[in-house]
């Protein structure tokens, strides 16, 4: 085996190894190379080239969304490591864990006039967790560092950055290793809830005939089914998740802006709770947390090893332990009360339900009725990565398989690393993954595709309106020049030019007909991975959501 003869470089190399972080995210460079010769020379290290940054960047976060634990991604100097920021932001809110290896120049080569020089140093520090500036020279307080960047970004679920100088000659290699490195060990992460912590919350728990449970952004299999079972059998409480939440129960309210949308002033204060319970991430819906804004409940707890943003502005305790853990702890010293809480927002469900049925097959091939015919063809035990805007909100309105597991980067809820991440997962994951976007975000991050490591069962779905369809369904815009141009980015692209480059099988849908046709063939076995491009009109779909929310009256 041989190793880079810069002994910094060969410090990084081997903590990285002695952690068990095996998946190295390389964008190709030249000031990288002692970290590129030494990471691919090591049989034991998994490693990819991905040209562009700001997608190696998220194809890193997305095998990191998979595997649970640091992946590392490297880049050269200058500004190469700017372009991985909306990624290093989306793993800070994601709560996913990913170590930045920045290049860099020596020190007195910064602010000289010297080519592709910045000022790296901490130019990340807003959204990571810890920032290892190096110094040249392998030393036992760089090791410290080193090792302070892995451990905080397993043990804070975030980000890290390290940034190495090196000196030319970088391309130089040796037989051995040449230092001596100091490794520590990652921190134990489980945490015992104060008994007296718990008490208190069951005492108010237990009293409590409205309680409701919201439930965030959730790696699958998070809870054991006996927790989920206790939950959905409380008379006392409303489970509402989404469908990043990869939770399931048949009481269990999956459609919350279909549920809540139609409410009345009346139905409004009935479903008041006077306890929220929230864990996982991010919320998608917009609309559960005006409601709760403007009507408050008594107490909002959020469960979470590390963070409680107080969403709703009513936020009285945070338990710090994950999601089983808390459960495990707390629900041993609740008790069911009698309540019609839980029968209230199950017939509120069924109610809506047959309504949705209705008003879907009367309606228009549109982007919600393409949503409708896709999610019937989804095959079982996929897993789902969703793009942002609106097809992560007409996914909150169909009844998904429970065998399919959801993602999506609702960290930021930016558009700008949907088809890296999925990619980075589908590589991760091994199973057959699907895609659904939209064509601004599609082609926003087109560069996706230029990636040798996508799995021939890999699968893109793209919803193409025209533009940004999200703008139309937001209220308030208005049918001018102004509005198609800067807000909606009209456009004519297909699709069909981008999947020919990159080796992709092309499809293309225009109505119900075409599409059902498509997708009876979309999810077989293939030789190439496939695009399927949906053509839906552009002008009907807001018009069409609005009814529906309408029409669920």
């Amino acid at each position: 085996m041989i190793y880079p003869k810069i002994p910094l470089a060969q410090s990084i190399i081997e903590i990285c190894h002695a952690k068990g972080i095996q998946h190295i995210v390389i964008a190709p460079g030249s000031r990288n190379a002692p970290l590129t010769i030494g990471f691919t020379a090591n049989p034991y290290f998994t490693c990819y080239s991905v040209a562009d940054e700001r997608c190696a960047a998220f194809f890193a976060l997305g095998i990191a969304q998979q595997v649970k634990k640091p992946v590392v991604v490297i880049c050269t100097s200058g500004s190469a490591v700017l372009n991985f920021y909306p990624a290093v932001a989306e793993a800070f809110y994601s709560q996913i864990p990913l170590v930045i290896i920045s290049a860099d120049r020596p020190k007195e080569k910064v602010d000289i006039g010297d080519g592709q020089t910045i000022r790296q140093e901490n130019v990340l520090a807003n959204h990571t967790h810890f920032n290892a500036n190096l110094t040249e020279e392998a030393s036992e307080e760089n090791d410290l560092k080193i090792n302070e960047a892995f451990n905080k970004a397993f043990s804070k679920l975030g980000p890290t950055h390290i940034n190495a100088p090196f000196e030319e000659p970088l391309y130089e290699t040796m037989d051995v290793s040449s230092v001596d490195t100091m490794i520590s060990t990652f921190g134990k992460v489980y945490r015992n809830i104060p008994f007296e912590d718990i008490i208190a919350s069951t005492n108010i728990w237990n009293t409590a005939r409205k309680k409701l449970i919201l439930i965030g952004t959730l790696d699958p299999n998070e809870l054991d089914p006996a927790i989920i079972n206790h939950l959905a059998n409380d008379p006392s409480v409303i489970v509402m998740t989404e469908a990043t939440s990869n939770l399931h129960h048949e009481s269990f309210l999956n459609h919350i802006d279909s549920i809540i949308t139609p409410f009345n002033e009346e139905e409004v204060l009935a479903f008041q709770p006077e306890i929220v319970l929230t864990f996982g991430g991010m919320i998608v819906s917009k609309r559960i947390k005006s409601l709760l804004r403007d009507y408050p409940p008594d107490n909002h707890w959020h469960v979470d090893r590390l963070r409680a943003y107080d969403t709703f502005g009513s936020l009285t305790f945070h338990f710090e332990a994950n999601p089983s853990d808390f459960f495990h702890q707390f629900l041993p010293y609740t008790k069911y009360i009698d309540s019609n809480y839980s029968k209230f927002g199950f017939h509120i469900q069924q109610s809506r339900k047959v309504k949705h049925d209705l008003y879907l097959a009367e309606i228009p091939f549109c982007d919600f009725k393409a949503f409708e015919i896709i999610n019937n063809h989804l095959p079982e035990n996929c897993q789902l990565q969703v793009g942002n805007s609106s097809p992560i909100r007409y996914i909150q309105l169909v009844d998904l398989k429970n065998t399919i597991e959801v993602f999506c980067n609702r960290g930021t809820s930016g558009i700008d690393g949907s088809t890296s991440t999925a990619i980075g997962a589908a590589v991760a994951n091994k199973k057959d993954t699907v895609l659904i976007t939209g064509d601004v975000s599609f082609f926003y991050d087109s560069n996706a595709l230029w990636n040798n490591y996508i799995p021939k069962s890999f699968k893109i779905i793209v919803i193409n309106n025209g533009g940004g369809g999200i703008f139309r369904i937001l209220p308030g815009h208005q049918e001018n020049e102004m509005f198609h141009t800067y807000f909606e980015t009209a456009h004519c692209l297909t699709a069909e030019s981008l999947a020919n480059m990159y080796r992709f099988q092309y499809r293309k849908a225009s109505d119900k007909e075409s599409l059902e046709k498509e997708l009876n063939s979309f999810f077989e076995t293939t030789e190439q991975p496939q695009i399927l491009e949906v053509f839906t009109p552009t002008y009907e779909n807001d018009g069409l959501l609005k009814n529906y929310f309408k029409a669920l009256k």
